[in-house]
């Protein structure tokens, strides 16, 4: 059993007369601070106590294995909870198939020199968790601080691990987190101020950092998050949008993005401390409470800052914010990171269609032509028919979407197959490659694009629940084929999935029982993707949804027509604003910085997030730049989907695989082995893949995903010169 010890900071005794005594930072909330201790056998660090089998496919012939469950579904532990969350997130970020590559590239049983072993993977150690904050209770970002037993005081290391996309604390357990746990590294934790946060406004019940939900009243600053709304306030938006909540990413009107950066440095300040607490000196009879001498100051630990996608995009910004110098090396996959500026960019000698333009941008101009470009040509292709998600065929849905684009002036095509084609042309110039063209379906069906857009625009805007952004709100509803609003309490699985949220919850939704609701559908509020657009009078999944939230971008109505007034050029103008805040300069002050993509991304497409980052770089920093650039073949953002939706896995690759082995390179490079000089990290390089076949079912490193080279071939090395970033076909 985990041994549970709540820090309570109210009486410390003066444990060291020296004036170097460890000190809580001052953004810590003290009440918060929670330190649990597991032992690796009945509960671990890792994996949650289900070991390696309980979180994937450790055989070719193993089942996928089911969720830990809740004695009480109605009530779930902390505890379970807990497990949960581990679970969901941990396959949420990686192909969790024993043919993709776990239990045999990556995974908890796969030892630090990639040797396979028949171990659990289960890691002991001490967990702590405490709310980052100002003073308000409003900003309440998690962070946790895990610390193996193998830790080696003599030899310390820290790895980051901000959360990917908006999800709770735990969302980079399977790739910085095991990365980190694996190698004996305290690993800092944080959810970046956008986790798992989700305010019942209908009945006033929040979440707190444990994840248990309650009264909002009674939660008071322990709440993760509650909607900053007034009592009658709440009560006039409950009764004209009765059964509606608010999350936090979307409607904490903070903006957190513009703050990643500075949340990643306090985990770190904050792992500093539980490590001085742990490690510090103190007299032989001090309790648990006593602050110790600092054994560690700024700067004295290995501190990689690691993660993917936006928690990779909150290492670039605390690495560029660093004026402390906590951070030693920096390695992010597929980085959710936007530029101020950035380089000319080839591809093969030839200028790319676009680049550096911010996520909302691409998101909402992704969210209105996705839909139709399913249908364009290359799906019509026999070979490319299983990669097609969504309904074809008169009055299906991208027919329909395709003729609402038309009927708004987006599109001037008259059939249904050209009005693909030249959605996915809108695409192309837009600075997508070519490389993603099939995902565009499966990344719309699933509504990965659609609720991007939705949730970003709100944080951006600093848009408060009752302003319902164009209309969208978040609810419950009756069935996913109908789609009707109902109370959260209407059914058990409902009310179920909002206790249980926490475990199961991705911070954006759709998630566990909360839908995006098309507020406006003719025959009432309805679950966005079966509700009927009210201008069409067709299921085309909101496009007046979409088109609002494109026009907040452009300035305009549907996002071509006229000029915004009133309270949407209002919102339009506080949107750019927020965007303007988040973007960044590119400057990494010599820290060594490995960056980590595919190239088939089609949720953060290459052009604006990778390439962009690395020519904003190049041309901050010049000769003296330190970053390397890895642009990985036939790999795409979602590695998860590729053990899921049927025909990613003869296409797609596993990007981790390459995240890892860039952590290898930083770790050797920063810690050569004594009485050794630093091996260089290998040179910018586009790392060539080769899919599984039918016939050959397990990925491999041999045939599938060979090691980056140490020594590039010359036709696949990344430059640059005269202000131009080169890269290779």
């Amino acid at each position: 059993m985990s041994k549970r010890i709540v820090l309570s900071f109210l009486a410390l005794t003066a444990a060291c007369s020296s004036s170097d005594n460890n000190a809580l930072p001052s953004f810590v909330v003290r009440a918060s601070v929670v330190s649990t201790v597991y032992d690796g056998g009945s509960d671990d660090l890792l994996t949650g106590g289900l070991g390696a089998a309980g979180l994937g496919q450790t055989t070719p012939v193993s089942s996928t294995p089911p969720p830990p469950g809740f004695m009480d579904p109605a009530n779930p532990t902390a505890a379970e909870l807990r497990k949960r969350a581990i679970y969901v997130n941990y396959r949420a970020l990686v192909d969790p198939t024993f043919n993709g590559g776990y239990a045999t590239l990556y995974g908890p049983n796969v030892a630090v020199d990639g040797g396979i072993t028949v171990n659990s993977g289960m890691i002991p150690g001490e967990e702590w968790m405490a709310y980052d904050d100002d003073g308000t209770g409003r900003v309440n970002v998690t962070m946790m601080v895990q610390v193996p037993d193998s830790f080696d005081p003599s030899n310390p290391c820290i790895v980051t691990g901000a959360s990917s996309g908006s999800r709770g604390v735990y969302g980079a357990i399977a790739t910085a987190g095991e990365w980190g746990l694996k190698h004996g590294c305290a690993v800092a934790y944080t959810d970046k101020g956008s986790g798992m946060g989700v305010d019942d406004l209908q009945n006033n019940t929040v979440n707190r950092m444990d994840g248990l939900r309650g009264d909002a009243a009674d939660a008071g600053t322990k709440s993760n998050f509650t909607a900053n709304l007034s009592d009658a306030d709440r009560a006039a938006f409950n009764t004209a949008s009765a059964n509606r909540f608010a999350v936090k990413h979307a409607h904490s009107q903070q903006n957190p993005e513009v703050d990643w950066g500075k949340y990643t440095l306090h985990a770190i300040e904050f792992a500093y401390y539980v490590l001085n607490q742990k490690y510090g000196s103190a007299p032989a009879d001090a309790g648990p409470n006593v602050e110790r001498g600092r054994k560690y100051h700024a700067g004295q630990i290995l501190t990689i800052a690691a993660s993917v996608s936006n928690g990779g995009g909150s290492s670039l910004a605390a690495v560029e914010q660093d004026s402390q110098h906590w951070i030693s090396g920096v390695v992010v996959g597929e980085p959710e990171v936007q530029v101020q500026s950035t380089s000319a960019i080839q591809r093969g000698g030839t200028a790319v269609a676009a680049k550096g333009k911010p996520l909302y941008d691409y998101m909402t101009l992704a969210a209105l032509y996705q839909g139709c470009a399913a249908g364009a040509a290359i799906y019509v292709v026999p070979a490319n028919t299983n990669m097609n998600t969504l309904t074809t065929g008169p009055g299906g849905q991208i027919a329909n979407r395709c003729a609402g684009l038309k009927a708004k002036g987006l599109l001037t095509a008259t059939t249904q197959q050209a009005q693909s084609d030249e959605a996915l042309q809108k695409l192309h110039e837009a600075g997508y490659e070519a490389d993603s063209d099939l995902l565009h379906s499966t990344h719309f069906s699933t509504y990965a694009t659609p609720a991007v857009s939705l949730t970003y625009a709100n944080a951006y805007a600093r848009a408060s629940a009752k302003d319902n952004l164009c209309d969208y709100s978040f609810g419950a509803v009756d069935s996913q084929t109908t789609g009707a609003l109902v109370p959260v309490s209407s059914t058990a699985v409902n009310a179920n999935g909002l206790a249980q949220i926490f475990g199961n919850g991705n911070g954006v939704p759709p998630t566990g029982p909360i839908e995006i609701i098309n507020n406006k559908a003719p025959n009432g509020p309805h679950r966005d993707q079966v509700s009927v657009s009210a201008s069409t009078m067709a299921t085309d999944s909101n496009i007046d949804g979409a088109a609002c939230l494109r026009g907040l971008w452009t300035g305009t109505v549907d996002g071509s027509g006229a000029a915004l007034t009133g309270t949407l050029l209002a919102q339009s103008n506080a949107l750019k604003s927020g965007v303007q805040q988040v973007l960044r300069a590119g400057r990494v002050h010599g820290i060594p910085t490995i960056l980590v993509q595919g190239r088939s991304d089609a949720l953060v497409p290459i052009n604006h997030a990778s390439r962009a980052y690395y020519g904003a770089n190049k041309l901050a920093e010049g000769a003296n730049s330190p970053v390397v650039y890895y642009e990985v073949t036939n790999a795409q953002h979602f590695d998860t989907f590729i053990g899921l939706i049927t025909g990613y896995q003869t296409r797609f690759i596993p990007l981790h695989r390459y995240v890892l082995q860039a952590l290898d390179f930083m770790y050797a490079h920063l810690k050569p082995p004594s009485g050794t000089s630093a091996p260089a990290i290998p040179p910018s390089q586009v790392v060539r893949t080769t899919p599984r076949s039918s016939t050959n079912s397990v990925v491999s490193k041999s045939q599938n995903v060979p090691d980056i080279p140490a020594t590039p071939a010359a036709a696949d090395q990344i430059t640059f010169s005269s202000g131009t970033l080169n890269i290779p076909e």
